[in-house]
């Protein structure tokens, strides 16, 4: 058939990741979800092959020369792809957004907005007209000159500084200073510069307290050390740095993350006294449009935004044509309910589904025509009352003319499906076959589909919830007055499973992930507090680089190297455990640099990766191989999945249990040696939670999870599931935000915040058992959690 009257997308040979040489047809104007199990081929499919074709295809066209401006990604395994429009991708970025970054500038309404300031805004009499970059807090011409734009300051006062004035510098009055050494070497240069630092600090005259702490001058001084007898103590040039200055520069500059955090507790944040946190200067603030500043506009809910817009009285054209386009842009972020945002909300404060949802209103607002959406579990973090729109908005994508190809989860996502692509039939290698490719009703035929088991389920008989466990005691907030959250009184019961839910921007993850983990971590120190430790479990990368794996992450890799440093070949070449590691030299292959692979600039192709020539991706030098450990090379036992390893280490107790832990929550298919850029939020989250539960700890732990079902199928969910109420059977404590019900259905105890998002929200609408729950009126959650009780 000609390809332009086919009306499919017709897949021959996909092998990229896991998948075998899959074949596969899928209709276009169509709405095609693609199902399967964590890790079993989907992504791969729809991302990795599709996705990533039409992307190659698209850069094909543009001239060589830009071509090299471009991040392209490398063609996929695949022997043809035909009928593939041009697509645009919209992922679950796991990346974190600079502070600078906002609804506004991901949206696009910042440029508008600033737009309509600069051509139809009030000005006062006699002020000069400003350019639309004087109302932005990102350019030098609009950033507040005191705070550059970012609206808070940070301080560092003397009681910060030094906590305790009876103590002497000698005894470490100056909290503020580094430890060790360094912090020696600068109370020797104070000394050598004539000051006391026997006497207590309080003592000190006003002026050298003054000078000591907040000097900005550096001078250097001969410092005649006095050390231990036996030490050589020879006179060095020291040069002199003021607490304040310390805590500033290792704030702003240091790399290490527990430095930057010891910085900051001697530090106060606080509004920009100049621009009073509103980050423009003084001449933007003065422009208003119907009677308000810009920063006023940007700080109100988009809903509340539109609605001014609406009823600003008419300006002249440039008005008119400006406050329209913003209201159109504004229609679908509210029609994805996040109308609770404003628009100088930070990027790094959205959850990833928000972050995704914003992406989905601007390509709604482009108009575009006959292309192929290609989105990343787009319900990711929704209440089921949000995804309700959600599908509205897919389903107005395809009624415009386009295809949309949705990797999902959510079984009401697939139910709505036009076509269902079920991958599997497990995760990893095996997985990457197409069980099914049709209308859903299809699937309920394929017996060794997981998806076909979930989403058949019989709806009468859920399954019956077990009897609700006692609390043995509980932690109290009270006048919790954070973000949206205003004067709110919760109780968390411990020794239980707690879930939190309501709709997005309700409040839920600043009650547990701040307020909640905040009091509990204040508190673990103190005698009588019934949680001895807190454990907070998110989806960040347990990595940046492909340095960084399942098994440097975990500490496996750490045992695995002392087993091959006590080989006898390792031990009569007198190598130790860093041998072993592919990111030191030493032991590591030098052409890739223990990387495996090397990058091939093709200038306007994309850049391709090859195997190393050296060492064949091994990662190791030749040398290094040659050591083996029952009969494996440590390039050999990094390949193992984590199934396969648990079988080799069997007997190896400290090996054992870690792999062990990673099979029992399901990651049996993952490899020792899988990258971390390679993992998914779920994944990645999972892996964390399996190194805490191969600690074997006694002490009540209280677990914090941030929807810890994201990125799951139902199959996966389940097994999750089984660990997590395995910890509260051993004693602890485990709270989940959560808006998967069947988790919540099983869940102990529920707090249900709304009823709506942002300032509709931040109350608890109910508290108690899920039954209970599920009769609440005037809660968005009882309903939904009513149909998964079968109530």
């Amino acid at each position: 058939m000609h390809q332009s009257t086919d009306p499919y997308v017709r897949v021959r040979g996909a092998r990229e990741h896991n998948l075998r040489g899959v074949d596969v047809d899928i209709p276009r104007d169509a709405l095609t979800v693609f199902t399967g199990v964590s890790g079993s081929g989907k992504s791969s499919l729809a991302f990795g092959t599709l996705y990533a074709e039409a992307q190659r295809r698209y850069f094909e066209s543009v001239a060589p020369y830009a071509r090299r401006l471009i991040h392209q990604i490398g063609a996929p395994k695949v022997d043809s792809v035909t009928g593939l429009p041009p697509a645009v991708s919209l992922e679950q970025r796991r990346s974190t957004p600079g502070s600078r970054s906002s609804v506004g500038t991901v949206t696009l309404l910042s440029n508008s907005l600033r737009m309509l300031y600069s051509r139809a805004g009030a000005y006062p009499p006699g002020a000069e007209r400003l350019d639309s970059d004087a109302f932005s807090p990102n350019t030098a011409a609009g950033a507040c000159p005191s705070c550059h734009g970012i609206g808070r300051i940070h301080r560092t006062d003397e009681q910060l500084l030094v906590p305790d004035s009876d103590l002497s510098i000698r005894q470490g009055a100056i909290a503020a200073w580094p430890g060790a050494w360094q912090g020696k070497n600068l109370r020797d240069i104070l000394e050598a510069l004539g000051h006391d630092v026997d006497a207590p600090w309080r003592e000190l005259p006003a002026r050298d307290r003054e000078w000591i702490l907040f000097t900005e001058e550096q001078p250097v001084v001969t410092v005649h050390p006095v050390r231990e007898a036996e030490r050589i103590q020879r006179p060095y040039q020291g040069t002199y740095m003021s607490a304040h200055r310390y805590v500033m520069r290792t704030f702003a500059d240091s790399k290490s993350a527990s430095l930057r955090a010891r910085a900051e507790k001697f530090l106060t944040d606080s509004p920009c006294p100049v621009c009073e946190g509103r980050r423009l200067r003084p001449e933007a603030l003065a422009v208003t449009f119907a009677g308000r500043t810009i920063a006023e506009l940007a700080a109100a809910p988009l809903t509340e935004l539109d609605g001014v817009l609406a009823s600003a009285p008419p300006g002249g054209e440039a008005a008119r044509v400006l406050a329209e386009d913003l209201r159109a842009r504004i229609a679908p972020v509210t029609e994805l309910g996040l109308g609770y945002l404003s628009l100088d909300r930070t990027a790094p404060s959205l959850s990833a589904g928000e972050l995704q949802r914003l992406r989905l209103a601007t390509q709604l607002k482009s108009g575009l025509f006959g292309v192929v959406y290609v989105l990343d579990e787009p319900s990711a973090g929704l209440h089921p009352a949000d995804t309700e729109a959600l599908l509205t908005v897919l389903d107005r994508l395809k009624a415009a003319g386009n295809t949309v190809f949705v990797v999902e989860h959510d079984l009401d996502v697939v139910r709505h499906a036009d076509w269902l692509v079920d991958v599997g039939p497990l995760a990893g290698e095996h997985g990457g076959r197409v069980l099914h490719s049709g209308p859903p009703a299809g699937l309920a035929e394929v017996a060794e589909s997981a998806t076909a088991r979930h989403l058949f389920a019989s709806p009468e008989s859920p399954e019956r919830p077990r009897p609700v466990r006692e609390a043995r005691g509980a932690v109290r907030l009270s006048g919790v007055d954070r973000h949206n959250l205003r004067g709110v009184t919760a109780e968390f019961p411990l020794g239980v499973f707690t879930a939190v839910t309501g709709v997005s921007g309700s409040g839920k993850s600043t009650l547990v992930g701040q307020a909640l983990a905040g009091e509990v971590a204040g508190r673990l120190a103190e005698p009588g507090f019934p949680v001895r430790r807190l454990v907070e479990v998110d989806q960040k990368p347990i990595g940046r680089t492909p340095r960084s794996n399942l098994a440097t992450y975990t500490g496996l890799f750490d045992v695995v190297r002392r087993l091959f440093t006590a080989s006898e070949e390792a031990r009569a070449r007198g190598w130790k455990a860093g041998r072993f590691s592919f990111n030191v030299p030493g032991g590591r292959c030098e052409t890739c640099q223990g990387e495996g692979f090397v990058s091939v600039e093709l200038l306007f192709l994309p850049s391709t990766y090859a195997p190393c020539p050296q060492c064949g991706g091994a990662r190791y030098n030749a040398e290094t191989l040659q050591v083996r450990y029952e009969g494996l090379t440590i390039a050999e036992v990094l390949s193992l999945t984590v199934e396969a390893a648990a079988v080799f280490f069997a007997e190896v107790p400290a090996a054992a249990r870690s792999l062990r832990a990673l099979e029992d929550i399901g990651l049996g298919y993952l490899r020792l040696g899988q990258p971390a850029t390679e993992l998914s939020g779920g994944e990645a989250q999972r892996i964390k939670l399996a190194t805490e539960l191969q600690r074997l700890r006694r002490d009540h732990t209280l677990y914090l999870l941030d929807e810890p079902t994201t990125g799951l199928h139902p199959a996966d969910v389940r097994v999750l599931l089984r660990q997590l109420h395995g910890l509260v059977e051993a004693g602890h404590s485990v709270v989940v935000v959560e808006h998967d019900m069947d988790v919540v259905a099983g869940a102990d105890w529920v707090i249900d915040l709304g009823p709506g998002g942002g300032a509709e929200g931040g109350r608890v609408v109910a508290s108690g058992t899920p039954s209970e729950v599920a009769r609440t009126p005037g809660s968005r959650t009882a309903g939904y959690l009513a149909r998964a009780l079968g109530v």
